[in-house]
């Protein structure tokens, strides 16, 4: 889980995220959507995908990169539960600090 949230400190790296929720890229098209180095987006894309929250599949000479959303929702989910707030709550939206009203 750690690894998971270090990854998603970088707000570039939560960008990339984004992208790939609406469907697989290829790093070339990920690159340039950023004003970054190929190495610096290489390093951004390493540290996804050593946390799991990517796959990278080689077509070709190209690698696409694929959103493994279940990694991000199990260390979602295992977050809350650190902190007593039940997947239930969670899934439903109903999730509301102590104290506050309906």
């Amino acid at each position: 889980m750690a690894s998971v949230f270090k990854a998603l400190s970088d707000p570039t790296r939560r960008e990339v995220l984004s992208l790939l929720k609406d469907g697989p890229l290829s790093a070339g098209e990920i690159s340039d959507r950023f004003d970054f180095s190929k190495p610096t987006m290489s390093q951004h894309l390493s540290v996804l995908k050593e946390a799991g929250l990517v796959l990278a599949k080689k077509d070709g000479k190209r690698v696409i990169y694929h959103l493994q959303i279940s990694v991000l929702e199990d260390a979602l989910l295992g977050f809350a539960e650190q902190f007593g707030i039940g997947a239930d709550a969670l899934a439903a939206g109903r999730a509301k600090p102590e104290g506050a009203g309906s």
